[in-house]
């Protein structure tokens, strides 16, 4: 663990940040970089961001191409079955379990990233219930999502590109520490037990208004997957949620991460900055991936058939 310590700190140290705003710093940064590819030329945008069943094929022109596009057509064609997305949800299991291991025992990993938040950043810090509250709404999201990834499957041969797979796998490893990031001034300063979890308190404004919100948006993810399930083949959604939204799911899943940065938030503050932070690369991420949605629609069923539906926030976007 030496080593990885070690690696903690020639990072940090490199770019002049501590733990938690490297977090927020990895969040925007691939915010900002996927929010830029998304405003690619056309020929660009085609090849590396749409996957699924809104990827378009690159290749099988009869005229030869320039070789700038064969390069482009090979870096584009390192891709990876679309099923992987299983992937990101058992990362995002394994995750919470290990964390949960680590903030139990005050683990080396634990160690290695809590003392190395700067002063300014442990002054106000969520409480131990607020950390193993969001510690279970998270294990929670990510279990039901594997559970969906595994009932929910159909056999398909859509690919993604593979830096889609791996930024989606950062952001799971990312998102699992910024859940408790942020409360690392109690957890150092209090050796947590078994007696932390129980509820010897009456629930907060906060807490009685956030937990039925994750409840209801997981239960409405959840409906829509079912429903997309359900159809015998890629069709426009009729399901009520979908009559006004183009992505309900990604509404779901936006609404799941606001409510969790609200959740999380230290004392003093409204919300968790670095799980906004999170919330960013999701509504960005699924956005650009909705407005691709949106076209596959228009090109399959006609400009009218998405003209009243929202991309993903209703009266926003």
């Amino acid at each position: 663990m030496e080593l990885f310590a070690s690696w903690v700190d020639t990072t940090l140290s490199s770019m002049h940040m501590d733990a938690v705003d490297t977090l927020r710093a990895f969040f925007l940064l691939a915010s900002c970089t996927i929010l830029s590819a998304s405003l690619l030329p056309t020929s660009l945008h085609s090849r590396f961001i749409p996957y699924g069943a809104r990827a378009t094929s690159t290749t099988g022109s009869e005229s030869p191409s320039p070789p700038t596009a064969r390069a482009l057509d090979s870096v584009a064609s390192l891709r990876v079955p679309h099923s992987y997305f299983t992937h990101f949800y058992i990362v995002s299991v394994l995750a919470s379990i290990f964390w949960a291991a680590q903030l139990l025992c005050h683990g080396a990993v634990f160690q290695a990233l809590a003392t190395r938040i700067s002063p300014e950043n442990l002054q106000k810090s969520m409480s131990v219930h607020q950390v193993f509250l969001c510690w279970v709404f998270m294990l929670i999201q990510g279990a039901r999502r594997l559970y969906e990834c595994n009932i929910f499957f159909k056999p398909s041969s859509s690919r993604m590109w593979f830096v889609h797979w791996v930024v989606g796998l950062a952001f799971y490893l990312a998102v699992s520490v910024a859940l408790w990031i942020e409360g690392a001034g109690a957890l150092l300063s209090h050796k947590l037990e078994l007696d932390d979890v129980k509820i010897t308190i009456a629930p907060s404004l906060r807490t009685f208004v956030c937990i039925p919100i994750f409840l209801i948006a997981s239960g409405i993810q959840h409906d829509c997957h079912h429903f997309l399930f359900s159809l015998k083949k890629y069709t426009l959604p009729t399901h009520p949620v979908f009559r006004r939204v183009v992505c309900p799911h990604y509404t779901a899943e936006c609404v799941i991460y606001l409510s969790l940065a609200f959740l999380a938030a230290p004392q003093g503050e409204i919300l968790n900055k670095t799980m906004l932070s999170a919330l960013v690369f999701v509504v960005v991420n699924l956005g650009v991936t909705a407005a691709n949605t949106r076209q596959w629609y228009m090109q399959q069923f006609g400009e009218e058939s998405v003209r009243e539906r929202w991309n993903m926030i209703p009266w926003v976007y």
